[in-house]
């Protein structure tokens, strides 16, 4: 069974997605950030309410997000070059990956 601490991490993970949507938003007054940042914070959120009740689903559900969300960020490293955000968001999306994964793994 997966422990709670495993699926407490979406929770953190949820933090730094809309925190950088939110930063987005400020600094480029990009709105399509900023929603896609709360919008991702808001699945993750729903993912660790499944997970209160089904861990291997609401960790399965993170998993989902972290990986789409590593591919967008990779693709936006790619296409501007700069590390910032882009490269940081894709680096902290591909660990969470990982830590979902190994909450899977039990």
């Amino acid at each position: 069974m997966t422990s709670i601490p495993f699926s407490s991490l979406i929770l953190v993970y949820a933090a730094f997605v809309a925190i950088g949507g939110g930063i987005g938003f400020l600094k480029s007054q990009s709105k399509v950030s900023l929603f896609s940042g709360l919008g991702s914070a808001a699945l993750l959120v729903v993912a660790y309410i499944v997970s209160r009740g089904n861990p291997t689903g609401g960790l399965a559900i993170a998993l989902g997000c972290a990986i789409a969300l590593c591919a967008v960020f990779l693709m936006r490293l790619k296409k501007t070059g700069k590390f910032m955000p882009a490269g940081l968001m894709g680096i902290v999306s591909a660990i969470a990956a990982v830590v979902f994964v190994l909450g899977l793994m039990g």
